[in-house]
């Protein structure tokens, strides 16, 4: 009896201590530099997109994005900054995700700690692929093979098919919400709006077109999983980056390419405008 009281007790002190670290100033102003470093990749897949819709070349993807990145000067510090900036944002989320919300009614907060938790997959998959290029392992010159092998690799595993249709599907729902968001303007609420309007108006519109555009390429990438592996032609499914080329192809193609690259470049600054105007405490 006694025993199990003094594991529990001791369980709640690593917990607690736990959260203390999660909650100090120095994480909250490395996460505030990961929504800045996530802007700056959004920014180059952007630049990207328009670069492909004018004939130019490079993979409109966040490998293509970290590619770019290190080849600019002081390449490698940026890419250990970024990745250490995305895995800080990566813990904050963790940390929501395990010790925040609850506080609310249980739908709600299942609901809130399963956004932080994905989003906590998200940063983390950018810290690793800045990891990677830092360390000299990574490559942005074959995205979409690598987009395509593992489709086929998943497609040939008991249930593969259904997966990746659901998970296309979970991937267009994404950047439908993405969309709605954008244009209610509900990210609004998670961030401190400057006191200027005029200020306040360039959050706003960076926002929704930035959101809008998000949503834009995540509805095309998860369509594009989904009828590819319901066509049985893997090939096909080839990412962030084969999404946006699919799009170059469709009549006035190069046109709305060059906007969704406009839209992201968009999103990329409200990311970085984010990182001083977010909404951080618990």
């Amino acid at each position: 009896m006694h025993k199990g009281i003094a594991i529990k007790r001791e369980l709640k002190q690593a917990a607690d201590a736990a959260e203390n670290v999660t909650n100090s100033r120095t994480l909250e102003l490395l996460a505030r530099a990961g929504f800045a470093a996530s802007g700056i990749l959004h920014l180059l897949v952007g630049a990207i997109a328009i670069r492909l819709a004018f004939g130019g070349t490079g993979n409109a993807d966040f490998s293509g994005a970290v590619a770019e990145l290190a080849t600019q000067p002081a390449g490698p510090f940026l890419l250990w900054a970024s990745f250490a900036a995305c895995a800080a944002l990566a813990l904050w989320q963790v940390s929501d995700a395990i010790f925040d919300y609850n506080h609310l009614p249980t739908k709600e907060k299942a609901g809130k700690k399963a956004k932080a938790g994905a989003q906590a997959l998200v940063f983390a998959g950018l810290a690793l692929t800045l990891m990677s290029f830092a360390t000299g392992t990574g490559s942005g010159g074959d995205n979409q093979k690598t987009a395509s092998d593992l489709t086929i690799a998943v497609m040939k595993a008991p249930g593969g098919v259904a997966l990746l249709v659901l998970l296309g599907v979970g991937i267009a729902v994404t950047g439908v919400v993405y969309g709605i968001r954008g244009v209610k303007k509900s990210f609004e609420k998670h961030l401190v709006m400057p006191a200027s309007p005029s200020a306040r108006t360039a959050v706003t519109v960076l926002g929704v077109t930035g959101y809008v555009a998000k949503g834009t390429v995540l509805l095309l990438t998860g369509l594009l999983i989904a009828i590819a592996t319901l066509q049985a032609h893997p090939e096909d499914s080839t990412g962030l980056d084969g999404g946006l080329r699919a799009l170059r192809d469709q009549p006035f193609g190069i046109y709305l390419l060059a906007a969704v690259g406009a839209g992201l470049i968009c999103y990329g600054v409200f990311m970085m405008v984010r990182a001083k105007l977010a909404k951080m405490n618990r």
